[in-house]
């Protein structure tokens, strides 16, 4: 049985919950690369998948502050499951923004049911990220459509009951196409070989003459016809997500500092959370840390004030205080990852630890999409009030 969350206060004494139970074998499920279908069933249990359905069809609909503190909670404890579910967050908002009324009544029940929607969304081998050569053309029966291509770095495809998949019809409109994870013609892979984020199985989906009905199919690319916070959204889970990686790699080398670490002889001290160096350093990382986690609160609260009162100067605001707050989470995440064996020692480099996993995961995330975009776009906010593009990743 699903539980439905009432509302944003649940939600997070609900994400703490499973948080500190995710993460007792976080290290353990990425060394030996255990998928994690038991936690996602709890996760699904829980409701917590269902805190952005609008109140009108039954959900929580929580502020974008309260979903990214969700995730920044889940990614301390493992980054893994919660980026697994960051496509399942981005499809529902789609349904919101494009879908019809009927579309919205049929799978916010599913979603308030348990179901997970996983992606196939991003295509390997082709000019740019966003040139997708996957098909969705009319049936010749004339009824509904095919779906043919091959999609990569598809993350919760695996544990998916839906699969969204981004496709173009034959006017290049942009579509996102609801597929049942056991539709005819839909494989997916779990050939996923990152050196990071190990379990998210973010694998190779083949579309095959997959037939999809009509009233399954929504057009994604109304969604860029006007003010818009799809990408600012999506964006601010990704920031989370790396804000939570930093979080948990901070708190596990202050954790290893106390009770593993030795204290330098220089520094005359008898533990090394006594040594002024070592105190200092822990320092300088918590401040960068806690500044991250105020930069995501702050981007979720533009989102949030730009979901009340939505133009082209409140939408772009919100997407220049997402690209801010991952711009400066994303290498905190990568130095946290590091600095953890420059408190430990050498003691905690031992493969057994897998502390490793804490900077695999975050160089690996933070590769989602570039900073240096980013920088730019908000230089130009700030010098010369140049509004953000509106494609989608902003």
């Amino acid at each position: 049985m699903t539980h439905v969350i009432a509302d944003d206060a649940e939600a997070l004494a609900v994400a703490r919950d499973l948080a500190g139970q995710f993460a007792v074998d976080a290290a353990v499920r990425d060394a030996e690369r255990r998928l994690p279908g038991p936690e996602l069933d709890r996760l699904s249990a829980s409701g917590l998948l269902a805190i952005t359905v609008p109140r009108t069809h039954g959900g929580a609909d929580v502020s974008a502050r309260t979903i990214a503190e969700v995730f920044r909670l889940l990614s301390a404890a493992d980054p893994n499951i919660a980026q697994i579910p960051q496509s399942h967050f981005v499809y529902v908002n789609v349904l919101r923004q494009q879908g019809s009324p009927e579309q919205r009544k049929f799978f916010f029940d599913e979603v308030l049911e348990g179901r997970r929607f996983g992606n196939a969304q991003s295509e390997a081998g082709t000019k740019h990220v966003q040139d997708y050569r996957t098909s969705l053309v009319a049936a010749p029966d004339g009824d509904g459509f095919l779906l043919n291509g091959t999609k990569h770095y598809s993350t919760g495809a695996l544990f998916a009951d839906w699969i969204p998949v981004l496709a173009r019809r034959e006017d290049e409109t942009l579509h996102v196409a609801y597929v049942p994870r056991d539709a005819a013609g839909l494989t997916v892979v779990d050939d996923w070989a990152g050196m990071g984020q190990r379990t998210t199985a973010s694998g190779t989906v083949l579309l095959e003459d997959v037939a999809v009905p009509e009233y399954r199919v929504v057009p994604h690319h109304l969604t860029f016809q006007g003010p818009q916070l799809h990408g600012a959204f999506a964006q601010l889970l990704h920031a989370a997500i790396d804000v939570g990686i930093a979080s948990g790699a901070l708190d596990e080398a202050a954790e290893f500092v106390r009770t593993k670490a030795r204290p330098w002889f220089e520094s005359g001290q008898a533990k090394a959370a006594d040594d002024p160096l070592v105190i200092q350093r822990v320092g300088e990382l918590a401040v960068k840390v806690r500044a991250a986690e105020a930069l995501l609160d702050a981007a979720g609260a533009a989102v949030d004030a730009a979901r009340a009162d939505l133009t082209d100067a409140s939408a772009g605001a919100a997407s220049i205080a997402v690209a801010t707050a991952k711009a400066f989470a994303d290498p905190v995440a990568v130095e946290l990852g590091s600095a953890i064996f420059e408190l430990g020692g050498t003691r905690s480099s031992l493969e057994g630890l897998n502390l490793n996993r804490h900077w695999r995961n975050a160089r690996t995330h933070t590769l989602h999409d570039p900073a240096r975009w980013k920088i730019q776009h908000i230089g130009r906010y700030v010098l010369n009030g140049q509004l953000p593009p509106r494609h989608g990743l902003l």
